[in-house]
């Protein structure tokens, strides 16, 4: 059984927004979205895993000793469209009564992740704008010590690569057995990826047909293991695999690639 921690893949949608007079405007809708919840239900649907997901905002807000806790008490973490500002923020620093009171530093929440993988934890690092190089940068993975223990590195520019016609996934040779049962074939076309390249000491499982790009990239780190997907697990790159018929056969099959042996 592993206990998963994942970050991410949650939005909050506004509006409509009326602009009902010129001195007047409203908007007329929140409504909280969880576009995770495919792959906690993949995860979760033996009934062997548990899943804690939340959002990018929690996990931002988690207080002094929160994430060492989540660290402790979980088997796998995963994140997907979290920027790495994520991690280097703490919303104690904006508490200005303690300016000028003391030196204010926090544990870096890269170096723990790191700290737990090399202690044998798993990992899992998933796609979308906000990852790896990300939109614009904003994912900005590269630019962390995250860098350190992933099987890719990242581009020095944007690195979004998408098309309405989409994707396919083909397995390498070493994919061919770790896949093996699942019908990659069959996979519906993913709509975008994050583009990559392979470190030697990564192994490329999956790449895209079409442009031979790494899209599942796997590596050790010490005890632990690191699975890199360069595509979204959710809508809206993922829209149409989300209801592949081995969704959660091949989400199931990549946690195993990442889990404490």
């Amino acid at each position: 059984m592993a206990r998963i921690y994942y970050v991410g893949d949650w939005a909050v949608l506004t509006g409509p927004w009326f602009a009902e007079t010129p001195f007047q405007n409203a908007m007329k809708g929140l409504e909280v979205v969880n576009y995770g919840h495919w792959l906690t239900s993949a995860l979760e649907s033996t009934g062997a895993h548990t899943v804690t997901s939340v959002p990018a905002w929690d996990f931002y807000k988690l207080g002094p000793g929160g994430y060492e806790e989540v660290l402790a008490t979980h088997d796998v973490i995963v994140f997907s469209d979290v920027e790495g500002k994520l991690f280097q923020l703490a919303p104690s620093f904006f508490d200005r009564q303690k300016f000028g009171h003391g030196v204010l530093t926090f544990p870096d929440r890269v170096r723990l992740t790191i700290d737990a993988v090399r202690q044998g934890k798993g990992l899992m690092l998933l796609g979308g704008w906000y990852s790896f190089t990300g939109e614009q940068g904003k994912g900005g993975w590269g630019r962390t010590l995250l860098r350190d223990v992933m099987p890719v590195a990242c581009l020095d520019h944007e690195d979004l690569v998408e098309s309405t016609e989409g994707y396919h996934p083909r397995a390498t040779a070493a994919g061919r057995s770790a896949f093996a049962g699942i019908d990659l074939g069959a996979c519906p076309p993913i709509l975008g990826y994050n583009q990559v390249r392979c470190r030697p000491d990564g192994t490329v499982l999956l790449e895209l047909a079409q442009t031979g790009d790494p899209l599942l990239v796997t590596g050790r780190v010490g005890a632990g293991r690191v699975v890199c997907y360069t595509s979204d697990p959710a809508p809206h790159w993922g829209c149409n695999m989300v209801f592949w018929s081995a969704y959660a056969a091949f989400w199931l099959r990549c946690l195993e690639l990442a889990a404490p042996s």
